[in-house]
């Protein structure tokens, strides 16, 4: 098992992914899904070095991307010293593999490597499951909450409950 960043000869499995977890969401969580991500923002991640993947026997297994800011959704609490995952997509054939924790314990090298003291991540709709899943993998629930300022988040942002997690690093 070995993570690395994504490169743009990635792009297209990361599309197909991401169309597996949005089919997934339309049955487990129709009033929520993922929309068709643009792709700049993929590519712009991946120039970046933002879009990471976890690779098993040479197949990508499981994609996510990060960021350093997110003002629109932590609103207040947005600061320049967390990163923030988002979109975590599995491929079918790996399922099961508790990549979240997998991701968590990835993290928190990345973070304590670029001296960030938290690691956020948020999801959309009130998932039990999910955030029990998260939960057990290291998050603190902080709460649900509507987002204020939606302009320029992808649509399934637009009038969702959205769930935050954090995880701190260096607790007192």
């Amino acid at each position: 098992m070995e993570i690395q960043n994504c490169t743009k000869e990635d792009t297209s499995k990361i599309f197909e992914l991401y169309k597996v977890a949005t089919d997934f969401q339309k049955i487990k969580f129709p009033e929520n899904q993922w929309p068709v991500f643009e792709e700049a923002l993929i590519r712009g991640e991946i120039t970046e070095n933002r879009q990471f993947k976890l690779l098993i026997d040479d197949q990508i297994a499981c994609v996510w991307a990060i960021t350093f800011s997110d003002p629109n959704i932590w609103e207040e609490d947005d600061n320049p010293v967390s990163i923030y995952i988002h979109r975590i997509a599995t491929n079918p054939d790996f399922r099961g593999n508790n990549f979240v924790k997998i991701i968590v314990d990835w993290a928190i090298g990345f973070a304590k490597g670029q001296d960030r003291q938290f690691i956020r991540m948020d999801t959309c709709g009130n998932n039990q499951r999910l955030i029990d899943h998260y939960t057990r993998c290291g998050f603190d629930f902080l709460g649900i909450k509507k987002l204020k300022n939606t302009e320029g988040l992808p649509t399934h942002y637009h009038g969702a409950d959205v769930c935050l997690f954090e995880i701190r690093l260096n607790r007192p």
